[in-house]
Parts: C-alpha cells; sequence; structure tokens
C-alpha cells in the first residue's frame, strides 16, 4: 500500500514538473538571438540599393518641420550679414545656438528667408535644398555659397532598449548600430532578429524589419537609420515567463537530467 501510495504521488508530481520543463526550453533564449552580426548569408541576403554612404545621405527628403541650419557666404562682409543676421563670426555663428537661427519648414515646405521670402522645398534633399536657396539668393549676390545642415537629427526608440524616447543622432544620418548603441544597446530579451523600422516619407509611412542577427546587413540599404525614424524592438515570448537572461545550454541539460532520473524513480515502482 505504502509502494502503491508513493506511485501514485509521483505520477501527480511528473506531469505537472514536464509541462514546467517544456515551457521553460521554449521560453529560454538561445544564443543565436541574441549575437550581433552572425554569418545568416545561407538564410538570406540584403541588397543594397543606394550604394556609398554619402550617396544614401541624400536619400533623405525634407519633412514639415524639420530644422535647417543655412549659412549664407560672399565675398562681402556686409551682404553676408544681411543673410546671416546675428551670426557672423570667424566660423559663422556659435554653434551651440544654432537653434536660435535654424529655419523651420512650415506644413507647404516653405522656409522665409531673410530679404528673399519664401523658398519652397518641396521633394528637397538636403542637397537640392541648397540648391534652390542658392538659386533664390542670385537676383541679390553674384558670389553666394550656401551650406544647409539639418538641425534636428534625432530618431525615436522604443521597446526594449536601454534608453527610451527620442535621441539626437549627433549627424544627419547613422547606421542601425550607431543608433542601438545611442539608445543605450538592446536588452537581452529584446528580439534583435525582427526590429522594426518605421520611416517618415512624404509619400506615407514606410515600415520595414531587420535582423540585426546577421552581418550580411552591413552590406544593404537597411543599415542606414534617418532622421526621424522610429525604431521599435518588440520583446521574446521568453518574458511570459519572467526569464530576463540567456539561458546556457548546461542549465538545460541538468533539468532534463533531473527530469529523467524523476520518471526513472517513478518507473521503479511500476
Amino acid at each position: 500500500m505504502q509502494y502503491h501510495n508513493i506511485k501514485q504521488r509521483m505520477k501527480r508530481f511528473y506531469l505537472p514538473f514536464a509541462v514546467i520543463i517544456l515551457a521553460l526550453i521554449n521560453g529560454c533564449i538561445p544564443q543565436k538571438q541574441t549575437v550581433y552580426m552572425q554569418d545568416l548569408s545561407h538564410d538570406k541576403g540584403y541588397e543594397n540599393l543606394y550604394g556609398e554612404l554619402e550617396v544614401i545621405v541624400d536619400k533623405y527628403k525634407l519633412m514639415p518641420n524639420d530644422q535647417l541650419f543655412v549659412n549664407v557666404y560672399t565675398s562681402n562682409p556686409k551682404l553676408s550679414e544681411y543673410f546671416n543676421p546675428g551670426r557672423m563670426g570667424s566660423s559663422g555663428g556659435n554653434v551651440q545656438n544654432l537653434s536660435l537661427y535654424a529655419y523651420i519648414i512650415d506644413d507647404e515646405m516653405n522656409i522665409d528667408f531673410p530679404f528673399v521670402g519664401k523658398i519652397n522645398l518641396s521633394g528637397c534633399t538636403r542637397k537640392d535644398a541648397k540648391e534652390r536657396i542658392y538659386e533664390a539668393l542670385k537676383p541679390f549676390l553674384s558670389d553666394a555659397q550656401v551650406t544647409v545642415r539639418l538641425y534636428n537629427s534625432t530618431f525615436i526608440a522604443l521597446g526594449e532598449f536601454g534608453r527610451v524616447g527620442a535621441i539626437s543622432m549627433g549627424k544627419e544620418q547613422i547606421t542601425i548600430f550607431e543608433a542601438v548603441a545611442l539608445a543605450g544597446d538592446i536588452k537581452p530579451i529584446g528580439k534583435k532578429k525582427k526590429v522594426q523600422i518605421m520611416r517618415p516619407t512624404p509619400e506615407g509611412a514606410q515600415i520595414y524589419y531587420v535582423d540585426l542577427t546577421d552581418r550580411n546587413i552591413i552590406d544593404s540599404e537597411q543599415y542606414y537609420i534617418y532622421c526621424n525614424d522610429v525604431i521599435y524592438v518588440r520583446p521574446m515570448k521568453a518574458r511570459a515567463f519572467g526569464i530576463s537572461e540567456t539561458f546556457s545550454f548546461g542549465v538545460i541539460g541538468s533539468v532534463l537530467a533531473f527530469t529523467l532520473s524523476i520518471f526513472a524513480f517513478s518507473k521503479a515502482f511500476n
């Protein structure tokens, strides 16, 4: 009778324990899900449509509410002062105060330029904007040299990042790994194989996914982040089980060995 009771207890114990073990195995995070830039060329590749980095920078089209820093150089300091109010100096102005002199693009894609009036920048990249401003200045200046920079270069980080929110890029266009570093890296529970990027464009938002575990991304268009991009990292299913660090195969093997021992022990009473 005593053996029979032990046998029944072991059967009641084994089933829920086995379910827990299976759930943990299903929820654990394998290394291939967390390591950046693996060689996954046998699975898939990426096509670089735009080529060199400097060409990719010029692909970004200006949007309403973008802020442009525009500096106009001429051989006549007095004329330069008219077109760069408050910014004249040995370097064209104090970089820390650029926000005071940024031109905000309105909803009709215009900037209001001193002595020139409205200049429309619809469909313009930064390079195109430079050309349009230069053409608008021709009636006033014969030897103008124009510099155009994006002042509000930021992206949005959401989800399983160390830091979320609007983050300054520090320059007009960066790589996806630079963006991840600026956002405090992706947490161990973050899904690196399917990072979502939402990119606002004049034609509407574009959404695509990036696999950061595949090093072939380095040769692709998807390697680059533009101003105003939104990057979202989803949590893995393991989070539902309270797992926040990578499980090792040693831990899983030990648990399985313990489970098999319990199963063998229960069989001994048959």
